[in-house]
């Protein structure tokens, strides 16, 4: 039997120095190459008992052995060979990179790049790009729980039991019982009377997936996933057709301690969860006989007490679900993840910002909480059944369609109606709805919330009308955004038709805070100035909500407004400079890329005016300093990213530069050390935004022939100017060469400057043998020695291919 499989080849440069070239796939050599080269590497991992290396070598190159046959076979289809050639081209450049080989550089068909037939830019850019998909990947294969910022918790709704009667809401989000506090945005779910969901293509597929949660989340003492189950039919369950239907009435609670899952104690998303149902007391009251006072009760007072209590008597009623806590952001799950996670999968945003907030993470979010209200009966014997109904209208009153947002998984409703609670003077509703509108709406935009009666008669309920309205303005006069926390409402009475002319309330004061501020100067009552007929209960009604801005585009912080919208007050341009280095960090973290954006914007379209430039590298040092602080740390990968790929201001190197070699210049005054320090201390990423000339010079340098070189020389005038240029020149290649510039594995772009530095200084040679090595004229300074070899020591496979290219 033969054992030698003769294949065809191309011979190069016969005789002793010959180079044998197979015919077959260069992808098919290079996987021969790679895998005979990772062999030796091997060997030595077995022999040093580096046990987890070896293993990890062995798995990588078995999957080579593998594809490589594939390859050979020739019976792969175009586009999976095409397919087949990027997972293996990637998996080549990964084992190099942990086995500290070199690196390779391809094109966007995965072919190595001939550096000869390539320009340096190109091959530079090429190499930059192929270090950074190895770092992802190489971050990919890590331990995701240990490197990421964001999770996101899976929840499958599998069943709700519950003998209603009627339709119901369900709506599930997360809650700190310590804190009593909501910390995601509403789940909902339409359950039908007839124990099914209202729209029967969501039948087992009621999935969400709760996500921006921090790690700061993940480690709270306490974390609940709660339900409110909402009856939305008659006031009474026993009421009958003449009796008023569709009103949204409080019917129970389930609460599931969750903290095991969130903390990563309990990891399986098959596991099928009970959570109890708990409905309203049934307490008998002295005073109603026909009602009761737990129904009264606000939902959120049901959540406390369930959370307290050890047992629930929930007779077999509540809710099935399965959970499962993932890394990642939502991309990163859709991803990762794509068996759980898929587009019909609802998403509901923590109520808050994510620890990190990437550049193009675009959020317009305001979410407005019905708190509580104090509703006077008038006329009446008994206390109003109040139903809130809120709305969002820009200045016009005109009314924004689907702007508001009761829970994921459905599309916003243009009204929103709250909760009735059955004869209580005091209602405490605790409900939270998002509303989103377009950035530039906002600033036109307001809400309004109107008062209504609801009586369980029908024939009743028809001829009520809304008895007040309250509305709040989303922007502040001075181009602000609404603070967050609590807001106390005027409770305006009158004419109904002048309740809904925006025109007519618009110009009062919507906050008590805001009476109080304009009653001050003028010692006047402001409350008869409404164009509604005042009444003497006006005053005694009071309505109380909470907002939170999550906003990446809208601040509340005045000084920060001032620089991102400096081109509309461009006299206040340096005062806002000075005060963006007051503000808190928290907010500008939250805006980095617009205020990056900003800051360069002002230092190129005022190029012309110096006056700008000082304060605007100020406030660049002060945001790199900012994201060094061990509290923002983590936004490190937000301004690689910004830099990376949306960093734009390509002559912002010039005024940088100047700025710095200013301050250097000027290190012994003493008025500059802080800036100084500071600026040293931010150098890392001041150069990133100055940019890499490095790679420029050696792309330069290897256009000139001889002619340039000569022309070039010619143009000193005298000899001392030559002296000085070759001095800086050969030093520049000496710490260029010695210090590399680039990474130890960019073996192509280290050996090509090598060979351009020494054809320069070969070029250079001539010239001091022309002025510099007769008797008359001998300048021992200039002859340095000049150490042009390779920065590291490549593998025979990479000596031999660098030898036959430059015969050096």
């Amino acid at each position: 039997e033969t054992y030698i499989h003769l294949k065809e080849a191309i011979v190069k440069d016969r005789g002793q120095h010959e180079t044998v070239i197979p015919s077959e796939l260069p992808l098919g050599q290079e996987l021969t190459s790679t895998l005979r080269e990772w062999a030796v590497i091997w060997h030595k991992l077995y022999v040093d008992n580096k046990t987890t290396q070896f293993r990890h070598v062995q798995q990588l190159t078995y999957s080579l052995i593998e594809w490589r046959s594939q390859i050979l076979s020739g019976t792969l289809p175009k586009d999976e060979l095409a397919e087949l050639k990027k997972k293996v081209t990637a998996k080549i450049d990964y084992g190099n990179r942990i086995l500290g080989l070199d690196l390779v550089v391809r094109d966007d068909n995965g072919n190595i790049l001939d550096p000869d037939e390539t320009s340096t830019i190109s091959l530079f850019k090429s190499h930059e790009t192929a270090s950074k998909r190895i770092d992802e990947r190489i971050q990919e294969e890590k331990p995701i729980f240990n490197t990421t910022h964001t999770y996101s918790l899976y929840v499958n709704f599998k069943n709700f039991v519950c003998n209603i009667g009627e339709d119901a809401e369900l709506l599930m989000s997360l809650y700190d019982p310590d804190l009593s506090k909501f910390i995601s945005e509403n789940y909902l779910v339409r359950w039908g009377s007839n124990g099914m969901p209202k729209e029967i293509e969501k039948l087992n597929n009621l999935q969400a997936v709760f996500t921006d949660l921090s790690s700061s989340d993940l480690i709270r003492p306490k974390i609940s996933l709660v339900c409110q189950i909402v009856r939305v039919g008659h006031m009474e369950l026993k009421d009958g057709k003449k009796h008023t239907c569709g009103l949204r009435r409080p019917f129970g609670v389930a609460v599931m301690d969750i903290t095991d899952i969130i903390h990563g104690k309990v990891d399986d998303e098959e596991k099928q969860h009970f959570i109890p149902f708990q409905q309203r007391q049934l307490i008998m009251s002295p005073l109603i006989t026909s009602h009761v006072i737990g129904e009264n009760e606000p939902l959120t007072s049901v959540f406390n007490k369930v959370i307290a209590a050890k047992e629930v008597n929930h007779k077999g009623q509540g809710l099935w679900v399965s959970l499962k806590l993932l890394p990642g952001d939502l991309a990163q799950v859709q991803k990762d993840f794509s068996h759980l996670v898929d587009r019909s999968t609802a998403v509901a945003r923590k109520m808050g910002f994510p620890e990190i907030i990437l550049p193009g993470d675009v959020r317009n979010d305001i979410y407005v909480t019905l708190i509580q209200g104090e509703f006077d009966k008038g006329k009446k014997k008994t206390p109003k059944n109040v139903e809130v109904t809120m709305s969002v209208h820009d200045e016009d009153g005109n009314l924004q369609e689907k702007a508001i947002h009761p829970g994921a998984g459905y599309e916003g409703v243009s009204e929103y109606k709250s909760v009735v609670y059955y004869q209580v003077k005091q209602p405490c509703w605790y409900e939270t709805v998002k509303v989103s509108i377009a950035i530039e709406e906002v600033s036109r935009c307001h809400l309004r919330f109107t008062f209504r009666h609801r009586s369980s008669q029908e024939s009743r309920d028809k001829s009520e009308r809304a008895f007040g309205m309250g509305f709040v303005k989303l922007m502040n006069a001075d181009g602000t955004t609404l603070r967050d926390g609590k807001h106390n409402l005027i409770v305006y009475k009158g004419d109904n038709k002048k309740m809904e002319d925006a025109k007519c309330y618009l110009t009062l004061p919507c906050t008590k805070t805001e009476v109080e501020e304009k009653e001050a100067p003028s010692g006047k009552n402001l409350h008869h100035l409404a164009n509604f007929t005042p009444t003497k209960d006006s005053t005694k009604d009071s309505f109380q909500i909470a907002t939170l801005i999550c906003s990446t585009k809208l601040t509340q912080n005045v000084d920060l407004l001032g620089l991102l919208n400096w081109r509309s007050n461009s006299q206040n341009i340096a005062h806002n400079l000075r005060k963006l280095m007051e503000v808190e960090g928290g907010e500008i973290v939250k805006f980095l890329q617009d205020t990056l954006d900003a800051l360069f914007n002002i230092m190129m379209e005022m190029s012309e005016n110096e006056t700008y430039d000082f304060l605007v590298f100020d406030a660049l040092v002060f945001i790199i300093s900012l994201i060094g602080d061990i509290k923002f740390q983590h936004f490190n990968p937000v301004l690689e990213t910004y830099i990376y790929k949306h960093f734009s201001a390509t002559l912002a190197y010039v005024k940088l530069t100047k700025v710095l070699n200013c301050y250097v210049g000027n290190a012994d005054d003493s008025s500059k050390t802080e800036l100084l320090f500071a600026a040293l201390k931010a150098l890392k990423y001041l150069f990133r935004f100055i940019g890499i000339f490095v790679a420029c010079m050696t792309a330069i340098l290897r256009q000139m022939d001889d002619f340039h070189y000569n022309h070039y020389i010619n143009t000193f005038k005298t000899r001392q100017d030559i002296v000085d240029f070759l001095m800086e020149t050969f030093i520049m290649f000496k710490d260029l060469i010695g210090k590399n510039v680039y990474a130890a594995d960019w073996m192509v772009m280290n050996m090509m400057q090598s060979r351009v530095f020494l054809r320069a200084v070969n070029q250079f040679t001539s010239v001091l043998n022309r002025f510099f090595l007769d008797q008359a004229n001998f300048e021992l300074q200039v002859i340095v020695p000049l150490c042009l070899g390779c920065p590291t020591d490549p593998s025979p496979e990479r000596r031999e291919e660098q030898t036959n290219k430059s015969q050096d």
